[in-house]
C-alpha cells in the first residue's frame, strides 16, 4: 500500500515528511519544493509548515492575521473555513467540491 502525504496524494519517491515547529502538524515537502530549495541555495528544510510559513510572514511584514469566515457548502453542506467573506449571490464550496467543480469546467 502506498504511503499517503497529509493532502490525500500519495508521497512521490523522495518527499519528506516534516513536522511544524510552530503547531506541530505534518507537512509534506515534496521533490519539486526541496529542488526550489537548492536552485535559490537554501541549505535547510522548512521548519514551518505553508501556513504557519504564510501567518509569520504577514506578521513580520505588518500585516494583520488573515480573517477566516466559517461557510457551508453549497454543494454537500458541510461546514468550511474560507479566506474571504462571501456573497450571498455566488456559491461556495468545501475544499474537495471546489476541486471536483474546478475539475468539470475545465475539461
Amino acid at each position: 500500500m502506498e504511503k499517503q502525504a497529509i493532502t490525500g496524494f500519495p508521497l512521490r519517491p523522495g518527499d519528506k515528511t516534516l513536522v511544524c515547529r510552530d503547531c506541530g502538524a505534518t507537512f509534506v515537502f515534496t521533490v519539486g519544493e526541496q529542488e526550489f530549495y537548492r536552485e535559490k541555495g537554501l541549505l535547510n528544510d522548512p521548519q514551518r509548515c505553508p501556513s504557519c510559513r504564510a501567518a509569520r510572514r504577514r506578521e513580520r511584514s505588518g500585516l494583520p492575521p488573515r480573517e477566516m469566515h466559517q461557510v457551508i457548502c453549497a454543494q454537500c453542506g458541510s461546514i468550511a473555513v474560507v479566506p474571504f467573506l462571501p456573497r450571498q449571490d455566488r456559491p461556495v464550496y468545501c475544499s474537495s467540491c471546489y476541486d471536483k467543480a474546478r475539475a468539470g469546467t475545465s475539461s
